[in-house]
C-alpha cells in the first residue's frame, strides 16, 4: 500500500533546555516530552515502588515462602518478555536467598499460553508451593483455582489488560488494574517483575534478612539489561518511566556490564556492544530469544539467558539463531501464501475489507503473529492469522476436522484497539470466541475452525464501524526536512544518544526530495541507493523493496523518507539513508 508521509506539525518546545540542539528540542517536544526531568533518566526518576498496588501482598507471600523454604515456581510465557522476565525472577530470587525455586514455560503446541490447569499439574508434580507468574495470569482463572484447589498459593504477576473480573490469586500485581495508581501502565511484563523483585528486597532489607542469611544485599541494577531487552522487544511504549529503564540497561550493556546470554546473543548477531541501541534489541536479540518459543521450547531461551558461561551461552546463541534463520523460511513461505490468498479474492488498493482474517491448516502457529504483523504493513488494516491448535492436524487420514479449536494472533492499527473488539464481538456473540487476551495493538484468540466464516464476517462488519475511512490510510509521520549541512556523522550519533526511540517515542525520521544518482539490488530485494542532495552525496538503502518497480532507471528523482544512520565497512564510518518509503517523482 502506498503511504502518505505527513510532516509533523511545530510545538512549542521553550520548556526544554535551551543547551540542546534545536532540531532535538523539537523533536523531543513533538513526542510529548513534558520537560527536562523526562530527560534525566537515572533510576532515581522511576515511578515509586510503592505507587504499584498488590507489592505488599505479593511481598508478604513471597517472604513468608523464603523463611520456610517452600518450593517457588515461575510460570512465564513464550516471548521475549516472558523469557526475560522468568530470567530476571530465577536470578533475583536466587540473589536474594532462595534456593527452592525453578521454572515452567508452557510450550505453545502442547499447553497454549499461560498458567493453564495443565501447567498446574505439572508444578504439582514437580512439588510447588506457590506460583508466581510472569508476563501472564490476568485471564487465566481455571489454572489459578486448580492451583489454590491443590492448596499451592498464587502471585500473578503480569500487565497485560484484566476483563471485568480479576482472578481469585492471593496477589495480582500488574498496573493495569483499574484500581492500580502507578503512572506508568505501559510496563512491560520484566518491568513488572523487575519492580516486584526491588520492594521484596526493601522488605527484606527491613525484616534483617541479609544479615540473618549472611548474604550480601544485591545490586539489582544487575538485572537492567533484561529489563531493556524485554521492554523492547514487547514493543510496549517507550514512556518517560520504561525509557529510564531501557537507558539504564542499555549503558550497563554498553559498558561490558550483562550477562554471558546477551553477550553472545549480540555476537552472534553481529552487532558491536558499545554501541547497541534499542532497536537492535527489537530487531536482533529479541527474534533470536522469540524463535525458541515459535519453533520449539522457550525454556531454551531462558537458560541462554541464564547461562553463567559465555563459551556454553554462545553454543545457546548460535542454536536459537538457526531456529530464527528456519523461522524467516517459514514465515516467509506463510506470507507469500497469505498474499496468494488476498490476490485470489481481488483485492486491491480501492476495495480492500475493513479488517483481514485468513485461516490455512497447514499455517505453523509459532509464526502467525509475524506474519499478521507484516499483513497489518503492508494493507493497513487490523489483521488476524490463524493456524490449527493441533500441531498433529490433519489427521492422518488427511482429514481436518472442523470442530477443533484455531489460534489466531491479531494485530491493529492505529486507531483501533484490537481487544477491545474482540472482548465485544464475544459479548454480542458469546458463542463464537473460546478465548482471548491482549492489548490495543497485538492479541490473541481461539475458536473453532467451523466458526471461522462466521468470525470473519463479524471481524469485518465491526471494524468498519469503527473505524473511519482516514484511519485506513497508511501514513507516515516525518520529522520535516534535513539539511544537507546536518546529515553527518556527527549528528547521526547525536540522534543516537538522544534516545532511546521505540513504540509511541519514534526514531527520528526525516523525507526529502533527492537526485538519484545510482540503483541497484543487493541481497535479493534489497535497493542500494547513491542520492543526492545540495551537491552531497549520500548512500542509501531500502530493504524488501518491490522488485517489480524498482530498480527505475527512468526515475531521476524521489521523494524519500529516512532515518539518518552511520553505516561502518572495514573500519570506515559513512552517513546512511536508511529508506523507509521511496516514491519516484
Amino acid at each position: 500500500m502506498q503511504k502518505q508521509i505527513i510532516r509533523r506539525t511545530p510545538v512549542a518546545d521553550q520548556h526544554l533546555p535551551m543547551n540542546l540542539h534545536p532540531v532535538v528540542r523539537q523533536l523531543y517536544a513533538s513526542r510529548g516530552v513534558a520537560g527536562d526531568h523526562e530527560l534525566e533518566l537515572t533510576l532515581k526518576q522511576i515511578a515509586p515502588v510503592t505507587s504499584l498496588s498488590g507489592l505488599a501482598a505479593g511481598c508478604d507471600i513471597l517472604y513468608q515462602a523464603l523463611q520456610t523454604s517452600k518450593r517457588i515456581t515461575i510460570v512465564g510465557d513464550f516471548d521475549a518478555d516472558g523469557a526475560t522476565s522468568t530470567a530476571l525472577m530465577m536470578e533475583a530470587l536466587t540473589l536474594l536467598g532462595s534456593r527452592t525455586h525453578n521454572f515452567i514455560v508452557p510450550n505453545r503446541f502442547e499447553y497454549g499460553y499461560g498458567l493453564s490447569p495443565e501447567i498446574v499439574e505439572i508444578a504439582h508434580q514437580q512439588g510447588a508451593e506457590l506460583i508466581i507468574t510472569v508476563d501472564n495470569g490476568i485471564s487465566c482463572f481455571a489454572g489459578i483455582e486448580r492451583a489454590q484447589s491443590l492448596g499451592m498459593k498464587v502471585i500473578v504477576t503480569d500487565h497485560h489488560l484484566p476483563g471485568e473480573r480479576l482472578p481469585p490469586a492471593d496477589a495480582i500485581i500488574n498496573p493495569n488494574q483499574y484500581d492500580c495508581q502507578f503512572p506508568s501502565k505501559a510496563l512491560a511484563g520484566v518491568g513488572v517483575a523487575f519492580y516486584f523483585m526491588l520492594a521484596l528486597r526493601k522488605l527484606l532489607r527491613d525484616a534483617n534478612w541479609f544479615a540473618n542469611q549472611q548474604i550480601p544485599e544485591p545490586n539489582l541494577a544487575q538485572l537492567l539489561d533484561l529489563v531493556a531487552l524485554g521492554t523492547v522487544a514487547d514493543v510496549v511504549p517507550l514512556d518517560a518511566n520504561n525509557r529510564i529503564l531501557v537507558a539504564q540497561g542499555l549503558k550497563r550493556i554498553r559498558a561490558g556490564f550483562t550477562r554471558p546470554g546477551i553477550q553472545a546473543l549480540i555476537e552472534i548477531a553481529k552487532r558491536d556492544q558499545t554501541k547497541l541501541v534499542a532497536a537492535d534489541f527489537g530487531f536482533a536479540l529479541g527474534p533470536r530469544i522469540n524463535a525458541a518459543g515459535r519453533l520449539d521450547d522457550m525454556s531454551y531461551g531462558i537458560n541462554c539467558l541464564l547461562a553463567n558461561d559465555l563459551m556454553e551461552a554462545r553454543v545457546m546463541a548460535s542454536e536459537l539463531d538457526e531456529l530464527n534463520k528456519a523461522r524467516r523460511e517459514i514465515e516467509q513461505g506463510m506470507q507469500v501464501e497469505a498474499e496468494r490468498v488476498l490476490a485470489s479474492l481481488k483485492f486491491s488498493e480501492d476495495n480492500l475489507p475493513f479488517a483481514i482474517a485468513l485461516f490455512q491448516k497447514d499455517w505453523h502457529q509459532g509464526v502467525i503473529g509475524i506474519v499478521a504483523g507484516r499483513l497489518k504493513e503492508k494493507f493497513h488494516r487490523p489483521s488476524i492469522v490463524f493456524a490449527a491448535a493441533d500441531a498433529d492436524s490433519p489427521n492422518k487420514d488427511g482429514v481436518f476436522d472442523n470442530e477443533q479449536e484455531i489460534k489466531g494472533s491479531a494485530r491493529s492499527i492505529p486507531g483501533l484497539h484490537i481487544r477491545d473488539l474482540l472482548e465485544h464481538i464475544d459479548s454480542q456473540h458469546p458463542n463464537i470466541i473460546i478465548k482471548f487476551g491482549g492489548h490495543a495493538m497485538a492479541a490473541g484468540l481461539s475458536i473453532q475452525a467451523k466458526n471461522f466464516d462466521q468470525f470473519n464476517q463479524l471481524f469485518s462488519q465491526y471494524a468498519e464501524a469503527w473505524l473511519d475511512k482516514e484511519q485506513l490510510t497508511g501514513t507516515l509521520l516525518s520529522d520535516g526536512e534535513l539539511p544537507a549541512s546536518l546529515m553527518t556523522i556527527e549528528f547521526a550519533d547525536l540522534l543516537q544518544e538522544a534516545g532511546p526511540w521505540g513504540q509511541q517515542f519514534p526514531e527520528p525520521m526525516f523525507d526529502d526530495e533527492f537526485e538519484l544518482l545510482q540503483q541497484r539490488i543487493v541481497g535479493e530485494k534489497h535497493l542500494k541507493l547513491v542520492v543526492q542532495k545540495d551537491n552531497v552525496a549520500f548512500d542509501a538503502i531500502a530493504f524488501n523493496i518491490d522488485v517489480k518497480a524498482w530498480p527505475n532507471s527512468q526515475a531521476k528523482k524521489a521523494h524519500i523518507a529516512y532515518k539518518l544512520s552511520v553505516n561502518e565497512f572495514r573500519g570506515k564510518q559513512n552517513v546512511q539513508l536508511m529508506v523507509e518509503h521511496l516514491k519516484a517523482l
